[in-house]
Formats: C-alpha cells, structure tokens, sequence
C-alpha cells in the first residue's frame, strides 16, 4: 500500500506568508486557502493517527474535529500579551488523555512551523495538584525515572526540555539525588524533524514511532497524576 502524504509546500509556504502579513484583512481575504491546504490536511492527520494511536494507548485521544478538538486554534490569546499579532504563525495538534481538561494534561504533540518541526511528549505546565504528583512520584521512584531517561530508544531521540525553579521545591530534600528532575516545571520530551521529512510520504508512520518511543514517559506522568495509561 502506498504511504499517504499529508504535508506539502503549500501547507508551509501559507504559514510563512501569515508571519510575513500577521493581520486579519490578510487572513481574512486568505481564510479559504487556509482551510484547505492548512486546516484540512492537518485534520486528515489526526483522523488518520487516531487507530495506531489507539495500539499505543486507548486513553488518548485523536479528535478530527475543527473546533475543540485535538487541532490548535489558529487564534492567538493576546489578551495579556504584548504582542497582539492576532494569529498563530504554525500549526498544532494535542492528543491528550481522555480525562485531560486542557492542553497541560498529559499526552502527545506535533509541531509543525517553516523550520521548525518537532514531536513532543508528556506534561506542559502542569497545575498545581498535579505537579506535586509528578515530583512526589519522581522522589518516591528515582529508578524507575532515572531508568526511563537513559533507555537508548528514548534517550537517542529525544530530550527533556522547559522550565524549572531555580531553588528545589518546598518539601523536597535538596539533597536528593534527582533534586535538578524534581526542580522541573514542565516535563516535556521534544524530538526534532525537518520540513522536508515533514513533507515526505509516511510522516505519519514517523510520528507514531516518536509517540511509541516517547510512551514509557507519557505512563509515568499519567499514572502520577492518578490516571490510567
């Protein structure tokens, strides 16, 4: 069977325009184009990744909706930024797991920006509760999050990225041997990819495999804040 294809040139030539013309007259006169070879082709993927999705986990969820489904608004939030340009300058899908209220809930996540294309895993930003969850399950389980980290399929393809504190945490000893993974605020792996991969046919097979590598993570955070992987 032939290998699908679901990004080509246009998808990222139409996201380079709208950083170059960041404006609604322009995107309003160029909302059907990005209908069709931005919005629809990222739909198509999230349809399409919805069953090898599923043999990783059935608790994540691929939702081929175009509003309040796994595809990122365009729409940016400005209203506590400073920039105020009105859209975003990439396209962005979460499946996130089922009783994940928003975007900082443990999942997967696929980037796709003109030079800038990766796949990420685990927990952006987690609140609160959760994040006292995560830290508290890394203090009392040090091996098996150490261990995870260092599995060559994981560790040669991706890498631990976002913020941290600068102090460790309240109620965590600053002499714990994983005091620098207990200071994290997000836990979030990023593997990398280039547009023209992104372009390729099989892309899609390519993600699922980052998924796949990246799923030993997604379990641990999952079942650290009280859910079922």
């Amino acid at each position: 069977m032939e290998k699908k294809r679901h990004f080509d040139k246009q998808f990222f030539n139409f996201l380079k325009e709208l950083k170059q013309n960041n404006t609604r007259e322009w995107f309003q006169t160029n909302k059907e184009r990005f209908r069709s070879v931005v919005q629809d082709p990222l739909l198509r993927f999230i349809s399409d990744i919805s069953e090898p999705l599923y043999e990783i986990s059935g608790e994540f969820v691929a939702d081929p909706r175009p509003s309040g489904g796994s595809m990122f608004r365009i729409y940016r939030d400005v209203r506590f930024a400073k920039d105020k340009s009105p859209y975003k300058t990439y396209a962005a899908a979460q499946f996130r797991h089922r009783a994940g209220r928003d975007a900082h809930a443990p999942g997967f996540y696929l980037h796709l920006e003109p030079g800038n294309v990766f796949v990420g895993a685990g927990s952006w930003h987690p609140d609160r509760d959760a994040l006292a969850g995560i830290r508290a399950e890394i203090a009392e389980d040090p091996d098996r999050w150490r261990a995870l980290l260092v599995d060559p399929q994981f560790s040669k393809r991706h890498k631990l990225v976002g913020e941290s504190l600068m102090r460790p945490p309240r109620g965590f000893d600053p002499e714990h041997p994983l005091i620098e993974e207990l200071k994290r605020k997000d836990f979030i792996s990023i593997e990398n990819f280039s547009q023209t991969k992104a372009c390729s046919a099989g892309f899609i097979d390519v993600v699922v495999n980052s998924f796949r590598t990246a799923a030993p993570l997604v379990r641990f955070l999952t079942e650290a804040v009280g859910h079922q992987f």
